[in-house]
């Protein structure tokens, strides 16, 4: 749900599998046949996830961090993994990039200008939840573009912050 400012988007477990689901259809009423996955951690591991097995392709993940401060809103400094971790064999083919949104664009035009420069990736698209509309890159596929620039509340959320001690609380009778 977006608030009437614009500035929040709230989503529940059930509204982001339906949007996975629906990225998923989206990737496959485009035709478009590929060879692996590689998700973003942390944000595409969900969602990659979702596709490898909705698509029965391997999936490989490449961890990137830009949001560390005020509990992960605020952007900074972007980081990428050095090594792609893959079930077997490299990166290589026709290679689906999933993450959960492009906000600014700056860590999905990153990962993608390094993976154009890999030889072995043959053809690259990309498919992400949201993307929004001041974003610098606009991936192959996305579900909902967003007008606003919304901070998006997503269900997992919770969990950052919390150490085991607060989840043990949720079991206590």
């Amino acid at each position: 749900m977006l608030t009437d400012d614009g500035k929040h988007l709230y989503v529940s477990w059930d509204e982001y599998h339906l949007l996975t689901e629906r990225l998923a259809l989206k990737v496959h009423a485009s035709g478009w046949e590929f060879d692996q996955i590689l998700c973003l951690a942390r944000g595409g591991m969900r969602p990659g996830d979702v596709l490898s097995r909705v698509f029965d392709k391997p999936l490989g993940i490449m961890s990137t961090s830009s949001y560390r401060a005020e509990a992960g809103t605020i952007q900074g400094r972007l980081d990428m993994a050095k090594y792609i971790t893959m079930p077997k064999g490299e990166l290589a083919g026709r290679v689906l990039l999933v993450d959960d949104l492009a906000d600014s664009g700056v860590t999905l035009k990153a990962v993608v200008e390094r993976l154009r420069g890999m030889p072995a990736i043959t053809e690259l698209r990309s498919a992400v939840i949201w993307t929004k509309k001041v974003s610098a890159y606009t991936p192959d596929y996305y579900c909902e573009m967003l007008e606003t620039s919304p901070w998006i509340h997503q269900p997992f959320e919770e969990y950052d912050g919390m150490g085991p001690e607060q989840l043990a609380k949720k079991f206590v009778v």
